[in-house]
């Protein structure tokens, strides 16, 4: 019986232009969400689960996200590899615009804050604005790189960041440590899937 080979693409499923594995960045702005929104969730309201210092849950957040962002950044940078013209271009500009968008986050909280003398905002608009912002920063990326997780998770943060700002303050917490942790923990779940899915597409068949 004769056998035919046929040779796989010159690029692997996981090293092709715009194609990256994103487990890395979901599962810090999961921890983000989880122990940063966790511990405001359990400790603010008018009857506080646990009594916890008031800077620890903006520090969790914000080491959790500062993490993430360095992986979103260098994923961005990766999606380069292999791509011409355009598509490093566009790479280099997704990669960029993490850092843009939360420095206009942080001018936009800082003069609301300012102008309105209400620096207890802060408190909330940070944990929505962020979620807001990595949310349609995920769109972006979804539709550059034509992934449609990354698409659907990003139109997910995005939804339940702003809806979650009707809910009052201890509504916010728990909506966002349960609707946006939960989330990223689907997502990672689902791109481990998405990655063994098209390696097995891009192996030589035998016939």
């Amino acid at each position: 019986m004769a056998t035919i080979a046929l040779s796989a693409p010159p690029t692997s499923a996981l090293h092709r232009a715009g194609d990256v594995d994103n487990r890395a960045t979901y599962l810090s702005f999961g921890l983000a969400y989880l122990f940063g929104h966790g511990a405001a969730a359990l400790s603010k309201g008018a009857d506080p689960i646990l009594e916890l210092p008031g800077w620890l849950p903006m520090a969790l957040l914000g080491t959790g996200l500062a993490v993430g962002t360095v992986y979103a950044t260098m994923a961005a940078l990766r999606a380069q590899r292999g791509a011409e013209g355009p598509d490093v271009l566009s790479g280099k500009l997704l990669g960029i615009s993490w850092a843009s968008a939360f420095a206009a986050l942080f001018l936009a909280i800082t003069g609301i804050t300012s102008i309105l003398d209400r620096s207890d905002l802060q408190g909330v608009l940070w944990p929505a604005g962020s979620g807001l912002i990595v949310g349609l920063l995920y769109l972006g990326e979804g539709a550059a790189r034509r992934n449609v997780l990354h698409y659907c998770l990003g139109t997910w943060l995005a939804l339940v960041s702003t809806g979650a700002l009707l809910l009052g303050t201890s509504g916010l917490f728990w909506v966002l440590t349960l609707g946006g942790g939960g989330g990223y923990a689907v997502a990672t779940v689902l791109e481990r899937r998405r990655l063994a899915a098209m390696h097995s597409s891009t192996l030589p068949h035998s016939a």
